[in-house]
């Protein structure tokens, strides 16, 4: 009797651990560990990656992580080497690298981006020194303007915006700057302008504008413009307006947008979550109170100007559920 008794006992302990073992199993498959890449520490990309990760993090089984970043072209790659499983990304370079045009033409095109969501406008900053008095784009030539890092989206509209009124690098005394590091430059007396591409107030200007350093943000608007969203649809008139920054008043501009973008490779209950979590009513509060551009991210722009990158199937599945996609 002994032994079949043990037989009994060993086969309700290997039914228990093969139960506990599925329980586990299915535990591991409801964890996502996301990362967000964002930028760097002083930009809007930043900013809005630490809020949106705060607020749709639910440890252990969700948890989301906001990395900094060189930018939208930085961020491309990182998604594509598997570095990350997110990033924030402007329009013009997400449409440049999914369809293999612009600055990655001659390149492979990266085809295995998708979209999670259009998040808010991206205004171009092109910050002077005010003693320059230097009032249009044109009258750059020779000075020293930095045109933000390699990796950057900021670096690509810089270069695309100047050629557009007539000026090439070769025409500047081109500096390579992370916006903060520009704008001490800037104090310093040792640059003469930066760009910066993000949403306002940037909070690297405003800290310059409150110094007393004393700055103007230069218009990028006029018949250069409109050619421009002519050939790049991703371009729109928009205005920094008045007070934005200390002592500069409204001052027009164009703006791209800032997307939110993964890999076809990560998983669609992953980037489905993502996405509810996304416009949850928690998510709102936070946007709302937490940054100046949080109130500009809604669910109801969330499809536009996404510019030929697919959304991604678990994204588009939240879609289709709330009825913003038919």
């Amino acid at each position: 009797m002994a032994l079949p008794f043990r037989l009994k006992f060993a086969a309700a302990i290997l039914a228990f651990g093969v139960a506990a073992g599925a329980t586990g199993l299915a535990f591991a498959q409801a964890r996502a560990f996301v990362r967000i890449a964002t930028g760097g520490p002083a930009g809007t990309y930043h900013a809005i990656g630490a809020l949106i990760a705060s607020a749709i993090s639910a440890p252990p089984q969700f948890v989301v992580t906001p990395i900094t970043s060189s930018g939208s072209v930085a961020n491309i790659n990182a998604i594509v080497g598997g570095t990350t499983e997110t990033g924030f990304v402007q329009a013009d370079v997400a449409y440049w690298a999914y369809s293999g045009t612009g600055v990655y033409h001659g390149r492979p095109k990266v085809e295995e981006l998708r979209s999670i969501a259009n998040l808010y406008p991206e205004s171009v900053h092109l910050v002077v020194r005010k003693a320059l008095n230097v009032k249009s784009i044109a009258e750059l030539k020779g000075k020293k303007v930095s045109l933000d890092e390699p990796g950057s989206g900021t670096l690509l509209n810089a270069k695309t915006i100047l050629a557009a009124f007539g000026v090439g690098e070769r025409d500047i005394l081109a500096e390579y700057f992370k916006p903060e590091q520009a704008a001490e430059k800037m104090k310093d007396g040792l640059i003469d302008a930066f760009f910066f591409t993000g949403g306002f107030p940037a909070a690297a200007i405003s800290e310059l504008a409150s110094t007393g350093a004393g700055i103007d943000i230069l218009p990028i608007a006029g018949a250069p413009v409109e050619k421009l969203a002519r050939e790049f649809p991703f371009f729109a008139a928009d205005e920094i307006p008045d007070g934005t920054y200390k002592g500069v008043g409204a001052v027009k501009t164009v703006v791209v947008g800032a997307h939110w973008l993964t890999s076809s490779k990560v998983s669609e209950d992953t980037i489905y979550a993502l996405t509810k979590a996304l416009w949850s009513d928690k998510t709102r509060v936070a946007l709302d109170s937490g940054h100046a551009k949080g109130a500009s991210i809604q669910k109801e722009t969330a499809l536009s100007g996404l510019l030929g990158v697919p959304l991604h199937p678990g994204a588009e599945k939240f879609y289709r559920e709330t009825g913003l996609l038919k």
